[in-house]
């Protein structure tokens, strides 16, 4: 190989390192406020494990998995968001005996394929089987930027402590393979199509879930 070969394979190199790490800053507000749900509902001991080592382990994977040098920044950062939330769900399930309630585990052992039995659509078009977002828990979460899922939510005009307590209900009831979808959506700014993407789901499937998530919180706080 020539040295102007070199230099280009370099250049071409170095480029598309610069891409990967541009889609990986997409995945820090993400991971962090997985990280923040599972710590509060006892799944995961709090500061046990780090955003920043999470998203450094997905990039190895990464590039351990092989990648075309032509792939474009969009592209890049879906497969960096699917690397890191199967490792999430991984780890999720992994430690869960750190909360020892029989509900949170089964949950946490079911799969994404799982939802059609856990959510289903009865006559009324009724959306979760069996279980309604309780008026009241011990844990209340608070939030550092509530705005950005009242906003997804189209929710306006509702107090801040109003707003806590309703997402920390929210967050509570929801199983984690089920949260994570506001979450791409909320923090990790991917659309239905791109989220379905990373989840191996139609869109389709991922607006009616979303859908039907705001609309039961709609009701919880009217």
């Amino acid at each position: 190989m020539s040295t102007f070969e070199k230099i280009t394979d370099q250049k071409t190199q170095l480029a598309f390192d610069k891409k990967v790490l541009s889609a990986s800053q997409q995945l820090h507000p993400y991971v962090k406020h997985r990280l923040y749900i599972a710590e509060s509902t006892g799944v995961l001991p709090k500061n046990m494990f780090s955003s920043n080592g999470i998203i450094d382990d997905s990039i190895a994977t990464f590039y351990e998995n092989g990648y075309d040098i032509d792939c474009d920044t969009n592209r890049i950062k879906l497969k960096l968001f699917k690397i890191v939330d199967a490792d999430l769900d991984a780890l999720f399930k992994r430690e869960a005996f750190h909360k020892n309630t029989i509900s949170t585990n089964a949950i946490l052992e079911e799969e994404l394929d799982g939802l059609d039995e856990r959510f289903t659509i009865d006559d009324d078009w009724e959306f979760i089987k069996g279980e309604e977002l309780p008026d009241e828990q011990n844990d209340v979460f608070l939030y550092d930027n509530n705005s950005s899922i009242l906003n997804a939510f189209d929710i306006e005009h509702i107090s801040e402590n109003n707003s806590q307590k309703a997402l920390g209900n929210l967050y509570t009831w929801l199983p984690l393979n089920i949260s994570n979808i506001v979450d791409l959506h909320v923090f990790g700014k991917l659309n239905f199509e791109e989220i379905a993407k990373v989840k191996n789901m139609e869109p389709s499937r991922v607006e009616f879930i979303f859908d039907e998530i705001m609309k039961k919180f709609k009701d919880h706080i009217d």
